[in-house]
């Protein structure tokens, strides 16, 4: 969590491979993602699930091909096999009846269950969600968290959640990282979080306007900008 432009995002991208960190290292089961050559990175990948924002289906695909995408891709599983996986991610996020409903056909709240299907069809060890709840209505965003957590135990799934929305995550979190200025500023459980001292933090959990983040980007002065003298 933290606020926009922290860098939440770009440590998904980072730990997927996209994004190669100039120092230091980045550990997923042991191994150095910096380091890796493109065969272990896809490797790597094959093990890790992703849910973009929004969910990023597929437009010219139904609800089915979207899901079964990774499959095909990655496995020599045959058709019937594929259909049984398929079905089983599908039943589990609660959409198995919209199997052949085209992305254009279904609400933002079910698409975004349908990206999660996909991004759990190959039972990754790891899954990763850029912003799981923006644009959801408060139900849509009720059963997406909850489906997070379920997913998350019913697998023994390790979750990297980015978002914005403080109450369901603390709600459905073990752990709460918030990232500013490029570094750590709190850690621990949600409770933990809530009552750090740090000032940056209080204004992050409190939604405060005024605060270590400013609301205008660094520029020049009004003045300088606009000609005007000072009296």
């Amino acid at each position: 969590m933290g606020a926009s432009g922290g860098g939440k995002t770009t440590v998904l991208r980072l730990i997927g491979g996209q994004s190669r960190a100039q120092r230091g290292e980045l550990l997923f089961d042991g191994q150095d993602v910096t380091c890796m050559d493109q065969t272990q990175l896809y490797a790597a990948r094959r093990r890790m699930g992703m849910l973009f924002q929004f969910g990023a289906l597929f437009a010219d695909l139904d609800v089915f091909e979207n899901v079964a995408f990774p499959l095909r891709e990655h496995t020599d599983l045959s058709e019937s096999l594929i259909r049984d996986v398929v079905l089983m991610k599908l039943n589990a996020v609660g959409l198995r009846g919209a199997r052949g409903l085209m992305p254009s056909e279904v609400s933002g709240g079910m698409a975004r269950r349908v990206a999660l299907a996909r991004a759990i069809v190959l039972d990754p060890e790891l899954v990763m969600y850029d912003e799981p709840f923006a644009g959801l209505d408060p139900i849509s965003l009720g059963t997406a968290a909850q489906l997070i957590r379920r997913l998350n135990d019913a697998m023994g799934l390790t979750s990297i959640v980015v978002s914005h929305d403080l109450e369901e995550t603390f709600r459905i979190a073990d752990q709460v990282v918030i990232l500013a200025n490029g570094r750590i500023a709190a850690q621990g459980t949600p409770e933990e979080v809530k009552r750090s001292t740090d000032p940056l933090v209080q204004q992050f959990v409190q939604a405060q306007a005024e605060g270590p983040v400013h609301f205008h980007y660094p520029g020049p002065s009004v003045e300088q900008d606009f000609g005007v003298e000072q009296v």
